[in-house]
């Protein structure tokens, strides 16, 4: 399995990006990722109760159709609480695409991040498709990382590959997220794209798992966005046998987790005003489902966040979020290990001592910075 931390689309993919007028900044805005042949799809989505109009589109689309090419992009407006008029902005968006590329509609998934409230600005993107759809290449996605951006500071990019049979399969994923970070399936966008050839059951159980150990297992501050996607497109032009089970599908799982934990990463290593990466490690734990609510809860103390960016050891702030996740344990059985908090990555090891499984969770401190920057933010 080899790993560059660079996005390098597979084989049958182009993407693109513009600014479209869309932020005020001027900055790349609009993205477009697009595979020259049907892909298969699937994608997890936020859980919370109000979701944005381009989520109702996409998964209609998902439910409806039977191969997809192509996944438009727009930053600085979530298209999300604004009614039917923001479906209807949905729609159009991919109408607009599907007359670009001469494909049916049904076959294009759409996606947006930004301003939440505000209806979006469709002129501007269908007056940006044609460049859009003009410029696609196989280096496009240099310029697509970058447009689906928000507060982020940087890119977060991956790209792997790994043998499969005879044949070298590659994964390729591109992430965007800073704040609004707790997902649960925070404003945090993943696309991931792969030459690979698989039945879409198994891509979806893979996709699952990898999204359990890696975006489930992530928290900036406790907030839940609306537009939270992470979606996979595999269009098999690697030409590797299909893969259904066995240890094809065990290596390309670990490869998708692999890619999903490592954006993941990134996007605490970007989280709003942070000076601190966190690793809490819960262990002993009845189960793992136990072991990752306590973690989370530990993750999104503020007690405990502000804790750290004061690079205060105060234990008790940790055990009082062991104890108010709901876990009956006793100042006995409950340890708590610190490591530095001088250091720029920070490791919290708590022991439960109810069982043998664990978790893993990250997460930031929370700064001065942070309110600042969500102060100001609309």
């Amino acid at each position: 399995m080899k790993k560059v931390l660079k996005a390098i689309l597979p084989a049958g993919f182009k993407a693109n990006g513009i600014a479209c007028g869309l932020k005020k900044s001027g900055k790349l805005d609009l993205a477009l990722l697009y595979s020259e042949t049907l892909a298969r799809a699937c994608a997890k989505f936020t859980t919370n109760s109000i979701i944005a109009a381009p989520l109702v589109v996409t998964k209609k689309h998902l439910k409806s159709g039977k191969g997809f090419q192509a996944v438009i992009v727009n930053s600085g407006n979530a298209n999300c609480f604004t009614g039917k008029a923001g479906i209807k902005d949905a729609f159009l968006t991919a109408e607009y695409l599907a007359q670009e590329l001469n494909i049916p509609r049904k076959r294009v998934l759409v996606n947006s991040t930004g301003v939440i409230g505000k209806r979006l600005d469709i002129t501007k993107i269908k007056r940006g498709i044609p460049e859009l759809v003009s410029g696609l290449s196989s280096a496009g996605i240099a310029k697509a990382k970058k447009a689906i951006m928000t507060t982020d500071t940087f890119a977060k990019e991956i790209t792997l590959s790994l043998k499969i049979g005879a044949n070298i399969v590659h994964i390729c994923g591109i992430a965007k997220g800073a704040g609004m970070i707790a997902p649960d399936m925070a404003t945090m966008l993943c696309f991931i794209m792969t030459d690979a050839a698989i039945k879409s059951e198994v891509l979806d159980k893979a996709l699952i798992g990898a999204v359990d150990k890696s975006f489930n297992c992530i928290s900036v501050d406790g907030c839940m966005s609306t537009n939270d996607t992470v979606l996979v497109l595999a269009n098999g032009a690697a030409g590797n046998k299909i893969i259904s089970g066995g240890k094809d599908l065990e290596e390309f799982s670990q490869a998708l987790e692999v890619i999903c934990l490592e954006l993941a990463k990134m996007v605490i290593l970007d989280a709003e005003g942070a000076t601190k990466f966190i690793q809490i490690d819960v262990a002993q734990a009845k189960d793992w489902r136990q072991a990752r609510r306590v973690a989370l809860n530990i993750a999104n103390s503020v007690l405990f966040k502000t804790a750290v960016f004061g690079k205060n050891p105060n234990f008790g702030r940790v055990a009082a979020a062991v104890g108010a996740s709901g876990l009956k344990i006793s100042e006995k059985q409950l340890k708590i290990k610190l490591g530095s908090l001088k250091a720029k990555q920070v490791k919290l090891l708590v022991s439960l001592s109810q069982g043998k499984a664990n978790c893993t969770v990250f997460t930031s401190d929370l700064s001065p910075e942070y309110i600042k920057i969500n102060a100001a933010y609309n």
